[in-house]
């Protein structure tokens, strides 16, 4: 098998619907398989989508795991690539309709280059604009400095201050970065095995990230591709009301993925710098949100 694509359902059966329908419609000049993890969804769109895609899981072209609990984003893709034998596997977020030909463009650059261990596409929100975080820097101290005070939006183009979402660098060029987004990261199944699964200490941001993290730090390439397209309805596969645990959960993923990778690297005071930034921020924005559901 050439390609394990995994897709991460909950709750969200119309978008899954879509984003299976963009892969599944078109002719691919090789093997793919498609595992769709359903993380405990409570709306029985696991159901209607077994249903929608009967005949491709009676040949196989599709898989269905179902969890029976939500453990997170990045377990949900772990039960799928424990399963995978494929040379390459992409994750791809249920909000996303890819493009044309793009996957077979992606696979044939991964084919060039036996080097990259994981190429993200250009990635294209709804109103046309780039989504951001389809090529970024590592978080390191000094980058999320710059994007925590504001310095990376008044000064967009400048390659030391706008180094967190590579914003002085042209999306239509090709160029290696330190990471991708998980909503589409096409990943060498010899890199996988060499680094490992996914990090179920994030629940749902932070682990693309640290996966990129562990990839590159092993010697491989991470590539932003500006050749291929999808479209991302951004938020739509995070199907929840609840804007605190969001909110939460992302702050949570700084300081651990911080914890995991740099805490040794920096002085003691740089690190209660940090912890008080991460934490401080959050807690204003919970705050934020109370106000506007009070009023």
């Amino acid at each position: 098998m050439d390609l394990s694509i995994i897709i991460v359902n909950y709750c969200t059966y119309e978008l899954t619907k879509q984003a299976i329908k963009s892969i599944i419609s078109k002719d691919h000049p090789f093997q793919y398989e498609i595992y769709l993890v359903d993380n405990a969804s409570r709306d029985g769109s696991l159901e209607k989508l077994q249903k929608d895609f009967a005949r491709e899981e009676e040949t196989g072209l599709i898989k269905f795991i179902a969890s029976t609990r939500n453990n997170g984003f990045a377990h949900a893709n772990n039960l799928a690539l424990k399963e995978c034998s494929a040379r390459h596997v992409l994750l791809l977020n249920s909000d996303t309709v890819i493009l044309n030909n793009s996957l077979t463009k992606c696979m044939d650059y991964m084919g060039v280059d036996s080097s990259i261990g994981a190429l993200g596409c250009k990635v294209i929100l709804p109103d046309g604009s780039l989504d951001k975080a389809c090529r970024r820097s590592f978080p390191t101290f000094s980058v999320s400095f710059y994007r925590m005070t504001g310095l990376s939006r008044l000064f967009p183009k400048s390659k030391r201050f706008g180094k967190y979402n590579l914003t002085y660098l042209d999306e239509n060029e090709t160029y290696e970065v330190d990471s991708l987004v998980g909503a589409f990261m096409l990943v060498r199944s010899d890199a996988i095995h060499e680094v490992g699964l996914l990090d179920e200490q994030f629940f749902m941001y932070g682990e693309d990230i640290d996966w990129c993290y562990r990839i590159k730090s092993s010697g491989w390439k991470i590539m932003y591709y500006s050749g291929a397209e999808i479209i991302h309805y951004k938020g739509g596969s995070n199907n929840t009301r609840d804007k605190s645990r969001l909110t939460t959960e992302f702050y949570r993923s700084m300081y651990i993925f911080y914890n995991k990778h740099y805490r040794d690297d920096y002085l003691f005071i740089i690190t209660g710098i940090t912890y008080m930034g991460i934490w401080g921020i959050c807690s204003m924005k919970q705050i934020l949100n109370r106000l506007k559901n009070i009023i």
